[in-house]
C-alpha cells in the first residue's frame, strides 16, 4: 500500500517575480495537489530571505486555507523559540476554527534566519535550550490543560491542534520520542543523519495522547517530467539557482559561472544538501521514491518540488501523483 504522498511548498520567489507572484502560485498548487489527492501541505518559516515569500506561516496558511476545502495544511514549521508559545496557540488555535479538522503545526527550534535577522527577532541563541518547555505550554494550550494558571489561548484552547517535530538531527527526534509526536525529518535539506535519527526515534518513542505509534515523515526533492532529459535540465538549473541562494551574498551568477562553483567544495557540499532527490520521467521517480520510503523507514513522504520554472513546478506535482497511483 502507498504511503500518505504531502507537500513542503518553500513559497519560493522565482527570478522576476513578486511575492504576490508566490502567493498565486501556492494557491493554484494546493488547488490542484487537492485534486490529485495529496495528504497535505506545509509552509516554513524563514526569515530575511528573498527568495522565500512564507514568513508569517500562520498568515500564508489562512490565505491557501481559505481558497481550498479539503486537504490538510500546516507549518512545517513554526520556529517556535522566536514566539510566545501562546501566540503560537492563539494563531493556530484560530486556523483550527475557522477550517476544523485540517491544521497542522510541526515545531522546529532553528533560528529559520541569521544572526543579525535573530537581533531584528529580538530572540536570544540561548532561548532555543527551551524549547522542549516551550512545546510543553503549547500542547497545554491546545488541549486546553494550561501549564500556567489562568492563562488561556482564545482561540485554541480545547482544538487539539496535531504537533510535530521537525528535526534533521538527534536532538528533535529524541524530543519527539520523549512527548510521542510525529518526527519530520528535513532530509530535503539535511541527509546526513536521517538513519540514526529514525531508527533513535523509532526505537525511544513513548505513546502519548496524540500518538499511539512512532510516526515517521521524511522530506526528498522531487522533479518528474515528461522526459528524462527534461527533468534533468530543470535539476542543472534548481542546482544553479542554489549557488546564488546560498553562495551569491547579493550577487548572480551567469550558467557558467555556477557550473564552476558547483565542482568546488562548496559547491560540493551544496550537492550533497540534495542527496535525496528524485529526478527524471514519471516511472524513474516512482522507482526513486519508493527506494527512498524504505530507506527512511517512513510512514508518511513530503516532497518538495524543485524545478525553477512554475510550469514543470506544478507539473511535477501533476506527474508524481499520476506515477503514485493517489
Amino acid at each position: 500500500m502507498a504511503l500518505p504522498l504531502s507537500i513542503l511548498d518553500l513559497a519560493h520567489i522565482g527570478e522576476g517575480e513578486t511575492a504576490s507572484d508566490s502567493f498565486t502560485a501556492s494557491v493554484a498548487l494546493a488547488q490542484r495537489a487537492e485534486e490529485l489527492g495529496y495528504e497535505r501541505i506545509w509552509y516554513a518559516e524563514h526569515h530575511n530571505m528573498d527568495s522565500i515569500a512564507s514568513s508569517a506561516t500562520s498568515v500564508l496558511i489562512a490565505h491557501v486555507a481559505a481558497h481550498t476545502r479539503t486537504i490538510r495544511l500546516g507549518a512545517g514549521g513554526v520556529m517556535l523559540p522566536n514566539h510566545a508559545p501562546l501566540t503560537i496557540a492563539e494563531q493556530f488555535g484560530t486556523l483550527e476554527t475557522l477550517h476544523p479538522g485540517r491544521i497542522d503545526l510541526g515545531l522546529g527550534r532553528a533560528p529559520g534566519s541569521d544572526q543579525q535577522t535573530m537581533r531584528a527577532l529580538r530572540r536570544s541563541p540561548a532561548v532555543a535550550d527551551a524549547f522542549p518547555q516551550d512545546v510543553l505550554e503549547l500542547q497545554g494550550y491546545l488541549a486546553g490543560e494550561s501549564r500556567i494558571p489562568g492563562v488561556d489561548a482564545t482561540p485554541g484552547k480545547g482544538t487539539n491542534v496535531p504537533l510535530y517535530i521537525l528535526g534533521s538531527s538527534l536532538f528533535g527526534a529524541q524530543l519527539a520520542a520523549a512527548l510521542g509526536l510525529p518526527y519530520a525529518f528535513a532530509s530535503h535539506f539535511a541527509p546526513a543523519a536521517l538513519e540514526e535519527a529514525v531508527a533513535l526515534y523509532r526505537r525511544e518513542f513513548k505513546p502519548s495522547a496524540q500518538l499511539e505509534q512512532p510516526y515517521v515523515m521524511a522530506a526528498l526533492n522531487v522533479i518528474a517530467a515528461d522526459t528524462t532529459e527534461e527533468a534533468q535540465e530543470q535539476f542543472l538549473s534548481a542546482k544553479r539557482f542554489r549557488v546564488s541562494r546560498f553562495l551569491g551574498r547579493g550577487r548572480t551568477f551567469t550558467p557558467e559561472e555556477a557550473d564552476m562553483i558547483l565542482e568546488s567544495p562548496a559547491g560540493q557540499q551544496l550537492l550533497q544538501m540534495a542527496k535525496y532527490s528524485a529526478v527524471g520521467d514519471p516511472d524513474e521517480v516512482k522507482a526513486y521514491v519508493d527506494r527512498f520510503a524504505e530507506h527512511a523507514r517512513a510512514d508518511e513522504l513530503i516532497v518538495v518540488f524543485s524545478a525553477p520554472d512554475r510550469k514543470a513546478w506544478l507539473r511535477s506535482a501533476e506527474l508524481l501523483a499520476r506515477a503514485y497511483g493517489l
